[in-house]
């Protein structure tokens, strides 16, 4: 479904990522794990042409889209839920969910991704006339990826959804996201959790000082001794 190859991605005269390559499968969630400012934003803002990549090729569904424009991009269907939950705070939570439908094919259904929307959520059709700003930090991250799957993704982008979030609701966000695989929805991963998603993941990237280190089915990563050591703390 998508292919990086050898991505090299620049802030002014500072290299991010150097020869960056992933593949992700129709179905797969993959995650894509490593430390506070290994390139794991970049590497999401580099596939959606929120970052200008220097070289290297992005291709999604047989087609490239590097160079593209991010609202070109998100019409192929790409959606990313950015880190920190970030919504509208001064709008309600069903105008927060309305504007994820901005795609005129995701309008046309917007009734109907909206009943599904809060079949998942719950909380969210308990909350739908409440301000953004009036919900806690979990439910606005719930909100922050109902409002993605509002634009009918066929790929979706995840940066640390449980960044900040207590030890419940981080469970409840993984419990989504393994609902959205079985929706057919399928997701990359960025996350600093690295335990949880490698236990939620199929495969995992290890990306290290803006370079993939290590790959594999999440199985193995999590018997490597270098993951045990660097990232579970054994």
């Amino acid at each position: 479904m998508l292919e990086v190859h050898a991505l090299n991605t620049f802030y002014g005269k500072m290299q991010v990522l150097w020869d960056v390559s992933l593949q992700v499968r129709e179905g797969e969630i993959v995650a894509i794990v490593g430390s506070n400012g290994a390139g794991k934003t970049t590497l999401l803002n580099s596939i959606l042409g929120l970052v200008r990549p220097a070289s290297g090729t992005v291709t999604f569904l047989g087609r490239r889209i590097d160079g593209l424009p991010s609202h070109a991009i998100a019409e192929q269907g790409l959606a990313i839920v950015p880190e920190g939950g970030r919504v509208f705070p001064e709008m309600t939570v069903r105008e927060n969910l309305e504007i994820g439908a901005y795609l005129s094919r995701a309008w046309k259904s917007r009734k109907e991704m909206l009943e599904r929307i809060y079949r998942l959520f719950p909380i969210l059709k308990e909350r739908e006339r409440q301000l953004a700003r009036t919900l806690s930090g979990g439910e606005r991250q719930m909100l922050a990826i109902a409002r993605a799957l509002m634009s009918r993704p066929r790929l979706c982008l995840l940066d640390e959804p449980s960044y900040g979030l207590a030890p419940v609701l981080v469970m409840e966000i993984f419990r989504v996201m393994q609902s959205l695989r079985e929706q057919g929805i399928t997701i990359l991963l960025v996350e600093q959790n690295v335990r949880r998603a490698l236990e939620i993941a199929d495969r995992a990237y290890v990306l290290e000082n803006g370079h993939i280190c290590m790959e594999g089915a999440c199985a193995e990563l999590l018997e490597s001794d270098h993951i045990r050591r660097a990232y579970l703390g054994m």
